[in-house]
């Protein structure tokens, strides 16, 4: 058996198979938000897997950006531009906002 194949009787888990509405992204986001070591890769991971669910080639036609760059930017191993997270995120109707920690 290959390292990637999933074992007879398993099924591969999705997070988006569970973001069924507004309510699931926020919760998934903020959990993301939090749950974050600092590098950021559980934050880009979090917006990859939210583009997937509302259509990666939508976000795409909305942002201006490659639908293959997407993937790859908001992959838990990305690195893209925060110009990228901007656009993404308001293509996808979030807002970021600072608040004071504690």
């Amino acid at each position: 058996m290959k390292t990637n194949e999933i074992p007879a009787g398993f099924t591969q888990w999705d997070v988006a198979d569970y973001l069924k509405n507004e309510k699931d992204i926020q919760g998934y986001l903020d959990a993301c938000f939090e749950e974050d070591p600092g590098d950021g890769s559980l934050i880009r991971a979090a917006l990859g897997d939210i583009a997937r669910v509302r259509s990666m080639t939508k976000l795409a036609r909305d942002t201006g950006l490659a639908r293959e760059g997407l993937y790859r930017a908001l992959s838990a191993d990305g690195n893209p531009e925060f110009s990228t997270i901007l656009k993404v995120t308001r293509a996808l109707g979030l807002k970021l906002t600072v608040a004071r920690a504690g």
